[in-house]
């Protein structure tokens, strides 16, 4: 074998610099995959898609970070359940919570139903293993972790009131309402703060609730939905009542609002009653052009009384 020593110092010199500009280049490589790495970590902001394991199946989600997020601080969470035939992602569109929590500062979780439907049995259990999944990959703050739906996911929103208050500090549901099989077991040990939106003319989730109580599925009145959280809460019998109506408004449509505060623990129930109105999200977006301009009218947006309503509502410190 040749030894380094017995090389012309020509060749010695072309050699070493050889090897030093590929130890440099491979340094190089190195210390600009790790700043790649490092970078991608830190940056986690908008919208990603996710995923994970509950009871043997693998699920997902959509979740949205803002910019204001600081991972040193604990930020709050809501999650927001689409309806039937609808996705994390689409109900993100329609209810434009992404543009509120960069104004607002809270993180945003999209889940998404299995073929795109949900399990009031089942999906009470996803939708705690997601809050404990999310609070691994972000700093949330356990105080301030929130839930909304939409139709069908407002109806699991109910059923997350009546299994995990203890967990999440605020509900609100949107054309949802009790289910009937429900109500007898919904026996939570602490007060919710429950805001509902209801379209008084929904033909999909009655205002008046079913007529036959005895199907699959049927729900109780959103009055008797009210007064079942009320009485929970042991709030007033008597409601702060206000009407929203819109100046431009001239075909009848309001948003009538009543209150029941001062309720134990500090909880509150809260009714939005959209009069005249039918089965979709007060102020939302929608490809429907006569759904646009019914919300351009009443002015009315349901995200932002809802967050309104969450800001109020926080487990004691």
């Amino acid at each position: 074998m040749t030894s380094y020593l017995n090389l012309p110092r020509l060749f010695r010199h072309l050699l070493v610099c050889l090897l030093s500009t590929t130890l440099v280049t491979n340094c190089n490589v190195i210390h600009a995959q790790g700043r790649k790495t490092t970078l991608s970590q830190k940056i986690a902001y908008g919208g990603r898609e996710g995923q994970l394991s509950d009871q043997g199946r693998s699920r997902t989600f959509y979740l949205y970070t803002p910019k204001s997020y600081n991972s040193r601080r604990g930020m709050p969470l809501v999650l927001v359940l689409h309806g039937h035939g609808g996705s994390g992602r689409s109900i993100a569109h329609t209810s434009r919570f992404n543009s509120l929590a960069e104004q607002k500062g809270f993180i945003v979780v999209y889940p998404d139903g299995i073929d795109q439907e949900w399990s009031l049995r089942d999906d009470v259990s996803f939708v705690d293993a997601l809050i404990d999944h999310v609070k691994e990959i972000r700093n949330i703050d356990s105080h301030r972790i929130y839930a909304v739906g939409f139709s069908k996911g407002g109806i699991l929103t109910q059923a997350l009131a009546c299994r995990l208050p203890n967990k999440i500090a605020a509900f609100a549901s949107v054309a949802g309402a009790l289910p009937v099989r429900l109500k007898g077991n919904c026996q939570p040990r602490s007060p919710v703060s429950m805001l509902m939106i209801n379209g008084t003319n929904d033909r999909s989730v009655r205002y008046e609730g079913d007529d036959d109580t005895q199907q699959r599925g049927a729900l109780i009145s959103v009055p008797a939905t009210i007064h079942f959280w009320r009485s929970h809460n042991g709030c007033p019998s008597s409601a702060q009542v206000r009407q929203l109506p819109h100046p431009r408004l001239s075909d009848g449509f309001k948003v009538k609002t009543s209150r029941y505060s001062d309720c134990s623990g500090g909880s509150e129930v809260l009714l939005a009653a959209v009069v005249g109105a039918g089965h979709l999200w007060p102020g939302g977006a929608s490809d429907d052009v006569s759904v646009n301009k019914f919300n351009n009218k009443l002015g009315f947006n349901a995200s932002k009384t809802i967050w309104d309503f969450f800001y109020r509502h926080h487990f004691p410190y």
